[in-house]
């Protein structure tokens, strides 16, 4: 079995991806970065770069899931709002393209990566560092945060595979909601 998922860290001002390979029971990475915008652009022009360059992600890569870390809200409330707005026109390019989509919270990510939900952000750099058998540690910071989601999901993929061939369909979707 070979799955490839795009893993996202949305923001407006930084959205970090990381695409992961899971292939025989390794993990792979093969591409990661930041889709930077401008702080003084129009907010419909920084929504556009991400949508675009997500979608161009997708065209290249062709996963068969995008996993998107999902929001926390913390003490901003309008940081929160312009995160959801970059999730969104993640998943609109997600959707357009008829690829499934799946959300983590940052404990589950952590938790998946490291073992606990609490772990600190250099933790989750060296364990990605570590799982994708890089050479250095990935960076930025964004870029490490979304290979981790993708790595999050890929690690579940064959078990959901597995639910999916024996479960009516959607089954194991409505229990995962």
């Amino acid at each position: 079995m070979h799955v490839i998922v795009l893993g996202i860290d949305p923001g407006v001002a930084n959205t970090g991806y990381g695409v992961v390979a899971h292939h025989r029971g390794r993990l792979v990475a093969l591409d990661g970065g930041v889709i930077e915008t401008a702080a003084g652009q129009d907010a419909g022009a920084r929504l556009a770069r991400i949508h675009e360059r997500v979608g161009a992600l997708m065209d290249e890569y062709a996963p068969d899931a995008v996993a998107v870390e999902d929001l926390y809200f913390g003490e901003n409330a309008r940081s929160a709002f312009a995160v959801g707005q970059a999730r969104g026109v993640v998943i609109l390019a997600a959707g357009q393209r008829g690829v499934r989509t799946s959300s983590y919270t940052p404990q589950q990510v952590k938790a998946a990566v490291c073992g606990s939900g609490r772990a600190a952000k250099d933790q989750v750099q060296r364990m990605v560092q570590t799982l994708l058998m890089l050479q250095e540690l990935p960076r930025p910071d964004h870029a490490a945060d979304a290979l981790a989601v993708a790595i999050c999901h890929a690690n579940g993929a064959p078990m959901a595979a597995a639910l999916d061939a024996v479960a009516p369909v959607g089954a194991h979707q409505a229990a995962a909601s």
